[in-house]
Protein backbone atom coordinates (compact mmCIF):
# COMPACT_ATOMS: atom_id res chain seq x y z
CA UNK A 1 0.00 0.00 0.00
CA UNK A 2 1.18 3.40 -0.51
CA UNK A 3 3.94 5.06 1.36
CA UNK A 4 2.81 8.59 0.93
CA UNK A 5 0.52 7.59 4.06
CA UNK A 6 0.65 10.23 6.42
CA UNK A 7 1.50 8.80 10.59
CA UNK A 8 2.81 10.40 13.32
CA UNK A 9 2.17 9.33 16.57
CA UNK A 10 0.35 6.60 18.10
CA UNK A 11 -1.79 6.51 21.36
CA UNK A 12 -4.32 3.99 22.53
CA UNK A 13 -8.04 4.03 21.89
CA UNK A 14 -9.68 6.45 24.19
CA UNK A 15 -13.11 6.53 23.57
CA UNK A 16 -15.38 3.58 24.45
CA UNK A 17 -17.53 1.68 21.62
CA UNK A 18 -20.43 3.45 22.26
CA UNK A 19 -18.86 6.86 21.19
CA UNK A 20 -17.37 4.64 17.95
CA UNK A 21 -21.04 4.35 16.58
CA UNK A 22 -22.34 7.47 17.51
CA UNK A 23 -24.12 9.68 14.52
CA UNK A 24 -22.39 12.72 13.67
CA UNK A 25 -24.75 15.81 15.30
CA UNK A 26 -24.20 18.21 13.03
CA UNK A 27 -24.89 16.56 9.52
CA UNK A 28 -28.40 15.68 8.44
CA UNK A 29 -28.31 11.78 7.62
CA UNK A 30 -30.39 9.60 5.78
CA UNK A 31 -32.31 7.02 8.15
CA UNK A 32 -29.96 4.14 9.59
CA UNK A 33 -28.77 1.77 6.75
CA UNK A 34 -31.79 2.49 5.03
CA UNK A 35 -30.55 1.86 0.87
CA UNK A 36 -27.33 -0.07 2.86
CA UNK A 37 -26.73 -3.80 4.62
CA UNK A 38 -29.68 -5.29 6.34
CA UNK A 39 -28.09 -4.37 9.93
CA UNK A 40 -28.46 -8.11 11.19
CA UNK A 41 -26.17 -9.61 8.06
CA UNK A 42 -24.17 -12.33 8.94
CA UNK A 43 -20.44 -12.19 7.08
CA UNK A 44 -19.09 -14.63 5.50
CA UNK A 45 -16.34 -16.36 7.27
CA UNK A 46 -13.24 -16.76 4.85
CA UNK A 47 -11.31 -20.30 4.43
CA UNK A 48 -8.50 -20.41 6.24
CA UNK A 49 -4.88 -20.04 6.27
CA UNK A 50 -2.97 -23.05 5.97
CA UNK A 51 0.06 -21.00 7.84
CA UNK A 52 -2.16 -19.75 10.36
CA UNK A 53 -3.48 -23.30 11.46
CA UNK A 54 0.16 -24.92 11.28
CA UNK A 55 1.02 -21.81 13.79
CA UNK A 56 -1.79 -22.42 16.23
CA UNK A 57 -0.63 -26.19 15.41
CA UNK A 58 3.30 -25.09 17.11
CA UNK A 59 1.47 -22.68 19.72
CA UNK A 60 -0.52 -25.73 21.07
CA UNK A 61 2.70 -28.26 21.22
CA UNK A 62 4.76 -25.84 23.06
CA UNK A 63 2.24 -25.37 25.46
CA UNK A 64 1.33 -21.82 24.72
CA UNK A 65 -2.99 -22.82 24.66
CA UNK A 66 -4.01 -18.84 25.56
CA UNK A 67 -2.29 -17.25 22.25
CA UNK A 68 -3.28 -20.64 20.13
CA UNK A 69 -7.06 -19.50 20.84
CA UNK A 70 -6.10 -15.85 20.65
CA UNK A 71 -5.02 -16.62 16.59
CA UNK A 72 -8.36 -19.60 16.19
CA UNK A 73 -10.96 -16.46 17.44
CA UNK A 74 -9.05 -14.07 14.63
CA UNK A 75 -8.94 -16.77 11.77
CA UNK A 76 -12.70 -17.78 12.65
CA UNK A 77 -13.81 -14.05 12.82
CA UNK A 78 -15.49 -12.87 9.35
CA UNK A 79 -12.56 -11.34 6.88
CA UNK A 80 -12.73 -10.78 2.91
CA UNK A 81 -12.04 -12.68 -0.21
CA UNK A 82 -9.25 -11.55 -2.49
CA UNK A 83 -9.72 -11.94 -5.94
CA UNK A 84 -6.48 -10.56 -7.74
CA UNK A 85 -5.41 -12.87 -10.72
CA UNK A 86 -6.89 -15.37 -13.23
CA UNK A 87 -8.78 -15.34 -16.44
CA UNK A 88 -12.51 -14.04 -16.62
CA UNK A 89 -13.48 -17.24 -16.32
CA UNK A 90 -11.17 -18.08 -13.42
CA UNK A 91 -12.67 -15.38 -11.58
CA UNK A 92 -15.90 -16.13 -12.28
CA UNK A 93 -15.57 -19.31 -11.11
CA UNK A 94 -13.42 -18.46 -7.77
CA UNK A 95 -16.25 -16.04 -6.75
CA UNK A 96 -19.02 -18.14 -7.63
CA UNK A 97 -17.75 -21.09 -5.63
CA UNK A 98 -17.27 -18.65 -2.07
CA UNK A 99 -20.99 -17.01 -2.82
CA UNK A 100 -22.10 -20.20 -2.95
CA UNK A 101 -20.43 -21.44 0.33
CA UNK A 102 -21.47 -18.76 1.82
CA UNK A 103 -24.94 -18.92 0.87
CA UNK A 104 -25.16 -22.41 1.92
CA UNK A 105 -24.19 -20.71 5.77
CA UNK A 106 -26.52 -18.31 5.59
CA UNK A 107 -23.98 -15.36 5.04
CA UNK A 108 -22.78 -12.71 3.07
CA UNK A 109 -19.06 -12.68 1.68
CA UNK A 110 -16.99 -9.48 1.31
CA UNK A 111 -15.06 -9.74 -2.18
CA UNK A 112 -12.05 -7.77 -2.71
CA UNK A 113 -11.71 -7.88 -6.52
CA UNK A 114 -7.85 -6.20 -6.85
CA UNK A 115 -6.80 -6.78 -10.31
CA UNK A 116 -6.79 -3.19 -12.14
CA UNK A 117 -4.21 -2.10 -14.66
CA UNK A 118 -1.24 -0.68 -12.29
CA UNK A 119 -2.28 -1.74 -9.14
CA UNK A 120 -0.32 -0.11 -6.56
CA UNK A 121 2.02 1.45 -8.73
CA UNK A 122 4.44 -1.28 -8.83
CA UNK A 123 5.11 -1.46 -5.39
CA UNK A 124 4.59 -4.59 -2.92
CA UNK A 125 0.93 -5.41 -4.32
CA UNK A 126 2.07 -4.71 -7.95
CA UNK A 127 0.06 -6.61 -10.91
CA UNK A 128 -3.42 -7.08 -12.67
CA UNK A 129 -4.68 -6.72 -15.81
CA UNK A 130 -2.50 -4.87 -18.48
CA UNK A 131 -5.32 -3.05 -20.41
CA UNK A 132 -8.50 -1.67 -20.23
CA UNK A 133 -9.97 -4.46 -22.27
CA UNK A 134 -8.74 -6.90 -20.17
CA UNK A 135 -9.93 -5.54 -16.77
CA UNK A 136 -13.26 -5.69 -18.14
CA UNK A 137 -13.20 -8.57 -19.63
CA UNK A 138 -12.72 -9.71 -15.68
CA UNK A 139 -15.07 -7.65 -14.35
CA UNK A 140 -17.82 -9.25 -16.13
CA UNK A 141 -16.08 -12.68 -14.93
CA UNK A 142 -16.62 -11.54 -11.25
CA UNK A 143 -20.28 -9.88 -12.02
CA UNK A 144 -21.00 -13.35 -13.45
CA UNK A 145 -19.68 -14.99 -10.49
CA UNK A 146 -21.82 -13.23 -7.84
CA UNK A 147 -25.25 -13.84 -10.41
CA UNK A 148 -28.35 -13.28 -8.06
CA UNK A 149 -26.43 -14.21 -5.02
CA UNK A 150 -25.49 -11.23 -2.18
CA UNK A 151 -22.27 -10.53 -1.82
CA UNK A 152 -20.00 -6.88 -0.79
CA UNK A 153 -17.53 -6.07 -3.24
CA UNK A 154 -14.38 -3.61 -2.09
CA UNK A 155 -13.54 -2.21 -5.54
CA UNK A 156 -9.80 -1.83 -5.81
CA UNK A 157 -7.98 -0.68 -2.75
CA UNK A 158 -6.12 2.09 -3.82
CA UNK A 159 -7.83 2.45 -6.91
CA UNK A 160 -8.71 6.19 -6.55
CA UNK A 161 -5.69 6.52 -4.22
CA UNK A 162 -3.04 5.77 -6.36
CA UNK A 163 -3.94 7.14 -9.37
CA UNK A 164 -0.98 6.74 -12.76
CA UNK A 165 -0.04 10.04 -13.80
CA UNK A 166 -3.18 11.90 -12.23
CA UNK A 167 -3.23 15.53 -11.26
CA UNK A 168 -5.09 16.06 -8.25
CA UNK A 169 -8.04 18.52 -7.52
CA UNK A 170 -4.85 20.85 -6.35
CA UNK A 171 -3.41 20.86 -10.06
CA UNK A 172 -0.74 19.05 -8.17
CA UNK A 173 0.85 15.66 -10.66
CA UNK A 174 1.16 12.87 -8.47
CA UNK A 175 4.43 10.75 -7.49
CA UNK A 176 2.56 7.23 -9.58
CA UNK A 177 4.02 8.13 -12.92
CA UNK A 178 4.98 4.74 -14.24
CA UNK A 179 6.87 4.48 -17.44
CA UNK A 180 4.84 2.04 -19.10
CA UNK A 181 1.91 4.08 -19.00
CA UNK A 182 0.72 6.79 -21.37
CA UNK A 183 0.39 10.16 -19.47
CA UNK A 184 -2.33 11.56 -22.16
CA UNK A 185 -4.73 8.46 -21.10
CA UNK A 186 -3.80 6.59 -18.10
CA UNK A 187 -5.83 8.75 -15.63
CA UNK A 188 -8.66 8.63 -17.53
CA UNK A 189 -8.89 4.71 -18.37
CA UNK A 190 -8.68 4.57 -14.42
CA UNK A 191 -12.57 6.31 -14.42
CA UNK A 192 -13.45 4.39 -16.86
CA UNK A 193 -12.40 0.95 -15.98
CA UNK A 194 -13.61 2.10 -11.97
CA UNK A 195 -16.87 3.25 -13.61
CA UNK A 196 -17.49 0.43 -15.83
CA UNK A 197 -17.26 -2.07 -12.98
CA UNK A 198 -19.78 -0.40 -10.93
CA UNK A 199 -22.29 -0.63 -13.17
CA UNK A 200 -21.09 -4.61 -14.01
CA UNK A 201 -21.06 -5.43 -10.57
CA UNK A 202 -24.45 -3.62 -9.97
CA UNK A 203 -26.40 -4.71 -12.64
CA UNK A 204 -26.33 -8.19 -10.31
CA UNK A 205 -29.41 -7.53 -8.16
CA UNK A 206 -27.87 -8.35 -4.42
CA UNK A 207 -24.46 -6.86 -5.05
CA UNK A 208 -23.34 -4.14 -2.56
CA UNK A 209 -20.17 -1.91 -4.24
CA UNK A 210 -18.39 0.34 -2.41
CA UNK A 211 -15.19 2.21 -4.01
CA UNK A 212 -12.18 3.57 -2.41
CA UNK A 213 -12.40 6.37 -0.36
CA UNK A 214 -8.90 6.02 1.41
CA UNK A 215 -8.67 7.28 4.98
CA UNK A 216 -8.09 9.93 6.84
CA UNK A 217 -4.86 10.33 6.73
CA UNK A 218 -4.27 10.37 3.57
CA UNK A 219 -6.85 12.42 0.48
CA UNK A 220 -8.16 15.66 1.94
CA UNK A 221 -12.05 14.98 1.73
CA UNK A 222 -12.53 17.28 -1.14
CA UNK A 223 -10.31 15.15 -3.10
CA UNK A 224 -11.56 11.78 -2.27
CA UNK A 225 -15.03 13.35 -2.96
CA UNK A 226 -13.76 14.26 -6.15
CA UNK A 227 -12.26 11.46 -7.18
CA UNK A 228 -15.37 8.99 -5.90
CA UNK A 229 -17.81 11.12 -8.16
CA UNK A 230 -15.57 10.70 -11.69
CA UNK A 231 -15.51 7.05 -10.42
CA UNK A 232 -18.97 6.51 -10.41
CA UNK A 233 -19.74 6.85 -6.46
CA UNK A 234 -23.65 7.87 -7.22
CA UNK A 235 -24.40 4.75 -8.95
CA UNK A 236 -22.73 2.16 -6.60
CA UNK A 237 -23.74 2.07 -2.44
CA UNK A 238 -20.80 3.88 -1.29
CA UNK A 239 -17.07 4.01 -0.41
CA UNK A 240 -14.85 2.54 1.81
CA UNK A 241 -12.16 3.58 4.45
CA UNK A 242 -9.08 2.10 5.97
CA UNK A 243 -8.60 -0.41 4.10
CA UNK A 244 -5.09 -2.26 4.95
CA UNK A 245 -4.68 0.34 7.20
CA UNK A 246 -4.12 1.51 11.00
CA UNK A 247 -6.15 4.84 11.65
CA UNK A 248 -8.99 4.63 14.17
CA UNK A 249 -12.04 4.23 13.52
CA UNK A 250 -13.13 7.22 14.97
CA UNK A 251 -11.70 8.97 12.67
CA UNK A 252 -13.01 7.41 10.19
CA UNK A 253 -16.61 7.65 11.16
CA UNK A 254 -15.82 11.83 10.65
CA UNK A 255 -13.94 11.96 7.83
CA UNK A 256 -16.68 9.32 5.77
CA UNK A 257 -19.26 11.83 7.47
CA UNK A 258 -17.42 14.66 5.76
CA UNK A 259 -17.00 13.10 2.26
CA UNK A 260 -20.31 12.01 2.04
CA UNK A 261 -21.36 15.94 3.48
CA UNK A 262 -18.78 16.96 0.33
CA UNK A 263 -20.69 14.79 -2.23
CA UNK A 264 -23.88 16.47 -1.29
CA UNK A 265 -22.49 19.65 -1.48
CA UNK A 266 -20.75 19.60 -4.98
CA UNK A 267 -18.45 21.84 -4.69
CA UNK A 268 -15.48 19.53 -3.70
CA UNK A 269 -12.37 21.88 -4.06
CA UNK A 270 -14.63 23.67 -1.18
CA UNK A 271 -15.11 21.53 1.10
CA UNK A 272 -13.85 21.50 4.84
CA UNK A 273 -11.68 19.09 5.26
CA UNK A 274 -9.52 17.64 7.76
CA UNK A 275 -6.10 19.23 7.02
CA UNK A 276 -7.56 22.73 8.74
CA UNK A 277 -10.39 22.21 10.70
CA UNK A 278 -11.64 26.09 11.71
CA UNK A 279 -15.43 27.01 11.79
CA UNK A 280 -17.83 28.96 12.97
CA UNK A 281 -18.20 27.03 16.47
CA UNK A 282 -14.32 27.44 16.74
CA UNK A 283 -14.61 31.24 15.63
CA UNK A 284 -12.17 29.89 12.52
CA UNK A 285 -9.68 29.06 14.82
CA UNK A 286 -8.16 25.75 13.37
CA UNK A 287 -4.91 23.44 12.59
CA UNK A 288 -4.09 20.38 11.33
CA UNK A 289 -6.09 17.67 12.80
CA UNK A 290 -3.92 14.85 14.38
CA UNK A 291 -4.27 11.17 13.14
CA UNK A 292 -2.82 9.93 16.60
CA UNK A 293 -5.48 11.08 18.66
CA UNK A 294 -9.39 9.80 18.16
CA UNK A 295 -11.30 12.89 16.82
CA UNK A 296 -14.76 13.83 18.69
CA UNK A 297 -16.63 17.04 18.68
CA UNK A 298 -17.13 19.06 21.97
CA UNK A 299 -17.96 22.70 22.09
CA UNK A 300 -14.50 25.23 21.53
CA UNK A 301 -12.42 25.69 25.03
CA UNK A 302 -10.52 27.92 23.31
CA UNK A 303 -7.80 25.83 24.22
CA UNK A 304 -5.52 25.79 20.51
CA UNK A 305 -4.52 21.79 21.78
CA UNK A 306 -7.67 20.94 21.43
CA UNK A 307 -7.91 21.48 17.68
CA UNK A 308 -6.01 18.86 17.11
CA UNK A 309 -8.37 16.25 18.32
CA UNK A 310 -12.32 18.33 17.77
CA UNK A 311 -14.18 18.10 14.74
CA UNK A 312 -16.46 20.97 15.88
CA UNK A 313 -15.22 23.43 13.59
CA UNK A 314 -15.46 21.35 10.40
CA UNK A 315 -18.77 19.67 11.71
CA UNK A 316 -20.56 23.39 11.59
CA UNK A 317 -19.25 24.22 8.36
CA UNK A 318 -21.10 21.05 7.19
CA UNK A 319 -24.24 22.00 9.66
CA UNK A 320 -27.29 21.45 7.49
CA UNK A 321 -26.08 19.66 5.15
CA UNK A 322 -28.07 16.10 3.72
CA UNK A 323 -25.48 13.67 3.65
CA UNK A 324 -26.84 10.05 2.05
CA UNK A 325 -23.79 8.47 0.80
CA UNK A 326 -23.19 5.49 2.98
CA UNK A 327 -19.37 3.64 4.00
CA UNK A 328 -18.27 1.07 5.32
CA UNK A 329 -14.58 0.65 7.53
CA UNK A 330 -11.78 -1.48 7.37
CA UNK A 331 -10.91 -2.15 11.08
CA UNK A 332 -9.11 -5.61 11.10
CA UNK A 333 -6.04 -3.80 12.41
CA UNK A 334 -6.91 -0.61 13.48
CA UNK A 335 -7.63 -1.57 17.17
CA UNK A 336 -4.50 0.55 18.46
CA UNK A 337 -4.21 3.31 15.76
CA UNK A 338 -1.90 4.34 13.46
CA UNK A 339 1.89 3.68 14.63
CA UNK A 340 3.87 6.34 15.46
CA UNK A 341 7.98 5.94 13.89
CA UNK A 342 8.79 8.92 14.77
CA UNK A 343 11.35 7.94 17.77
CA UNK A 344 13.23 5.78 15.41
CA UNK A 345 15.71 7.00 12.32
CA UNK A 346 14.51 5.27 9.06
CA UNK A 347 15.32 6.99 5.45
CA UNK A 348 11.35 5.77 4.54
CA UNK A 349 9.60 4.80 8.17
CA UNK A 350 6.97 2.83 5.76
CA UNK A 351 4.32 3.36 8.41
CA UNK A 352 2.05 1.32 6.85
CA UNK A 353 4.12 -1.39 6.01
CA UNK A 354 3.61 -4.16 9.17
CA UNK A 355 4.03 -1.90 12.05
CA UNK A 356 4.64 -3.40 15.08
CA UNK A 357 1.91 -2.97 18.26
CA UNK A 358 -0.71 -2.66 16.41
CA UNK A 359 -3.76 -4.69 17.56
CA UNK A 360 -7.45 -6.00 15.97
CA UNK A 361 -9.76 -3.32 15.53
CA UNK A 362 -14.17 -3.96 15.93
CA UNK A 363 -15.53 -7.53 14.66
CA UNK A 364 -17.54 -7.28 11.51
CA UNK A 365 -20.91 -5.99 11.81
CA UNK A 366 -23.68 -4.63 10.03
CA UNK A 367 -25.37 -3.52 12.83
CA UNK A 368 -22.96 0.25 13.46
CA UNK A 369 -25.75 2.58 15.19
CA UNK A 370 -24.94 5.06 12.47
CA UNK A 371 -26.64 6.13 10.10
CA UNK A 372 -23.75 6.06 6.94
CA UNK A 373 -21.54 3.85 8.01
CA UNK A 374 -23.13 -0.27 6.43
CA UNK A 375 -20.35 -1.86 8.39
CA UNK A 376 -17.54 -2.22 10.33
CA UNK A 377 -15.59 -5.02 8.31
CA UNK A 378 -11.96 -6.95 8.31
CA UNK A 379 -11.63 -6.34 4.88
CA UNK A 380 -7.53 -6.65 4.72
CA UNK A 381 -6.43 -10.03 6.27
CA UNK A 382 -4.88 -9.73 9.87
CA UNK A 383 -1.91 -11.64 10.13
CA UNK A 384 -1.18 -11.25 6.26
CA UNK A 385 2.29 -9.42 5.64
CA UNK A 386 1.99 -5.88 3.79
CA UNK A 387 5.23 -6.83 2.06
CA UNK A 388 8.66 -6.95 2.64
CA UNK A 389 9.00 -3.64 4.67
CA UNK A 390 12.98 -2.06 4.88
CA UNK A 391 12.14 1.17 6.37
CA UNK A 392 14.30 2.19 3.17
CA UNK A 393 17.60 0.49 4.33
CA UNK A 394 18.00 -1.90 1.51
CA UNK A 395 16.26 -3.81 -1.00
CA UNK A 396 13.62 -6.10 -0.17
CA UNK A 397 13.99 -9.42 0.23
CA UNK A 398 17.14 -9.77 1.88
CA UNK A 399 16.57 -6.44 4.01
CA UNK A 400 16.22 -7.13 8.02
CA UNK A 401 12.74 -5.25 8.76
CA UNK A 402 14.33 -3.12 12.18
CA UNK A 403 11.06 -2.97 13.16
CA UNK A 404 10.41 -6.88 13.82
CA UNK A 405 14.58 -7.48 13.43
CA UNK A 406 13.63 -10.45 10.91
CA UNK A 407 13.11 -10.03 6.98
CA UNK A 408 9.52 -9.86 6.43
CA UNK A 409 7.36 -12.26 4.34
CA UNK A 410 6.17 -10.96 0.80
CA UNK A 411 2.78 -9.50 0.68
CA UNK A 412 -0.06 -11.87 1.62
CA UNK A 413 2.14 -14.23 3.28
CA UNK A 414 1.00 -15.02 6.80
CA UNK A 415 3.36 -13.19 9.15
CA UNK A 416 3.07 -15.01 12.61
CA UNK A 417 4.83 -12.74 14.65
CA UNK A 418 2.40 -9.90 13.43
CA UNK A 419 -0.45 -12.18 14.24
CA UNK A 420 0.65 -12.74 17.34
CA UNK A 421 0.80 -9.32 18.06
CA UNK A 422 -2.22 -8.26 16.11
CA UNK A 423 -4.35 -10.67 18.63
CA UNK A 424 -2.69 -9.77 21.87
CA UNK A 425 -3.07 -6.01 21.28
CA UNK A 426 -6.94 -6.42 19.79
CA UNK A 427 -9.30 -3.74 21.12
CA UNK A 428 -11.73 -4.20 21.85
CA UNK A 429 -10.48 -7.95 23.09
CA UNK A 430 -10.85 -11.03 21.47
CA UNK A 431 -12.97 -13.06 23.18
Amino acid sequence: MSPRRSSTRALIMMAILAFLMAAVPLIVMADSNADGLDPGTEFYVAKRNQDAIRQIADLTSSGDKVDADLIRTMIQTPQSEWIETGSPKQAQQSVKNIVKRAAGKGTVPVLVAYNIPFRDCAQFSAGGATTVDEYKAWIDGVARGIGREEAVVILEPDGLGIIPWYTNIDGNLEWCQPAEADPATVAADRFEMLNYAVDALKAQPNTHVYLDGTHSGWLSVGDAADRLFKAGVDRADGFFLNVSNYQFTANQAKYGSWISACLAMGNFAGCPNQYWNGGPATNWAGTNMDNFQEWRSEPYSGNPDDLKWNTVGIDSRYEGVEATTHFVIDTSRNGQGPWDPSSYNFPDAQDWCNPPDRGLGLTPTADTGNALIDAYLWVKIPGESDGECTRGLGPAGETIDPAWDLIDPPAGVWFPEMALDLAQNANPPLD
